[in-house]
């Protein structure tokens, strides 16, 4: 299938300002969609509120709007633009929020914009975490025991069956802000009324501890006639318990054996179908527990991510431009792979026969007030990826490249 024709003009929302857990890996992806998009002879509009991003850079798109992505004001440059569509994918946890919101308001039905790359309701499901869990459930596949808490006295209550340690996670955050582990009922309440503050629906998932688990990445990708791919399998260095911007993490995962990569590939792809992400990136996360290889998925971000931006790095498959031609109707054997030289589509899975390692940069000496302890809300600035013939030199590489 060739791209739509009904669809003249696109509305990009971007991620707004650089900050601890959000990074320029969106700005990185929102660059290279406005190219891929425009390539394709569409109109691209673009909305970001950071103007230190090279997408917000005059020839990237036709119309730029440097304002802040919040509803009320996309309104009034949907009002204005008239876009036909708005593609919420490239612009990390801000760009979904906001797409839902358009949405809830009916700001999208009254204009008559089009959502691309992923549904309201895909996104609602992925984000929400009670309609994740049943999500699962109904797939066959595990998810760590939890409960689900709007107020104090509720998390609490969830607590009191989950028992401690335990984690917390605020539903439609970015980078893990405003969760923690909480070791005693102390942290716990001190780390629920602030993440029941940063919560824009004022809900936490309380989930059970999982620390010391290993840690794995899926980087799938699909199209609208169902062909999957995975990109890249991402193993974290550091267990469970550490936010996965803040791991050391190496790709391709190297300590799964044949059947328990095929079991995670299946169960991730099996994820995307059921959440409904019909076209474009997605990252799926999954634990397993080394005495026993119970495997547990963790969660999904139904759109471009940071380990999007590493597997892009690290295998050469352009990912958030892929997701972008994906958006408009191409299916992924009608796009051919940049980094062959064209010589093979991009429903190829890429292989590689190197390592690559990523470390996250600290910067803690700048902030001194701040708690220097890793937990599962990200703390690192930033990031430096190697990559070499072993693991051992691809460590070394990278530890060279932070100049630490």
């Amino acid at each position: 299938m060739p791209k739509r024709t009904d669809i003249k003009s696109i509305l990009i929302l971007g991620a707004g300002p650089i900050v601890i857990g959000q990074a320029c890996e969106f700005d990185y992806s929102g660059a290279q969609a406005c190219k891929a998009l425009r390539e394709e002879g569409y109109r691209v509009i673009l909305v970001n509120s950071n103007p230190a991003t090279i997408m917000t850079d005059p020839e990237m798109a036709d119309a730029t709007y440097i304002e802040p992505i919040h509803w009320e004001v996309v309104r009034k440059i949907i009002e204005k633009e008239r876009p036909d569509a708005v593609l919420p994918t490239m612009g990390g946890q801000t760009a979904l929020n906001c797409a839902l919101e358009l949405e809830r308001q009916g700001v999208l039905e009254e204009f008559g914009v089009t959502m691309i790359g992923a549904t309201a309701d895909a996104i609602d499901k992925a984000e929400d975490r009670r309609r994740f869990d049943v999500a699962m459930k109904k797939i066959g596949l595990e998810t760590a025991r939890s409960g689900i808490a709007h107020t104090m006295e509720e998390a609490l209550a969830v607590a009191a069956d989950v028992g401690f340690p335990c984690i917390i996670r605020p539903s439609f955050t970015m980078g893990g802000s405003g969760g923690g582990i909480a070791y005693n009922r102390e942290e716990f309440e001190e780390i629920c009324a602030r993440g029941l503050d940063l919560s824009p629906t004022k809900e936490l998932l309380i989930d059970e501890s999982l620390i010391g688990w290993k840690e794995y990445e899926m980087e799938v990708v699909r199209d609208k006639n169902d062909n999957c791919i995975i990109v890249c399998s991402i193993e974290n260095f550091d267990a469970m318990g550490i936010h996965t911007g803040d791991s050391i993490t190496v790709a391709p995962a190297q300590t799964l054996t044949d059947k328990e990569y095929q079991i995670m590939r299946n169960a991730s792809m099996a994820v995307l179908r059921e959440i409904g992400v019909e076209t474009g990136g997605s990252n799926v996360q999954f634990a397993v527990n080394p005495k026993n290889g119970r495997l547990i998925v963790i969660e999904m971000n139904p759109r471009v991510s940071r380990s999007s931006a590493l597997a892009s790095k690290a295998t050469g498959f352009p990912i958030a431009k892929v997701a972008a031609k994906l958006a408009v109707g191409y299916t992924l054997d009608e796009l051919m792979n940049d980094i062959t030289g064209g010589r093979t589509p991009a429903s190829f899975e890429p292989s590689i026969d190197y390592v690559v390692t990523k470390i996250p940069r600290f910067n803690f000496e700048k902030f001194a007030g701040a708690n220097d302890r890793l937990t599962t809300q990200m703390k690192s600035v930033g990031e430096v990826m190697a990559i070499g013939r072993t693991q051992q030199e691809s460590l070394q590489k990278a530890l060279r490249g932070l100049e630490v």
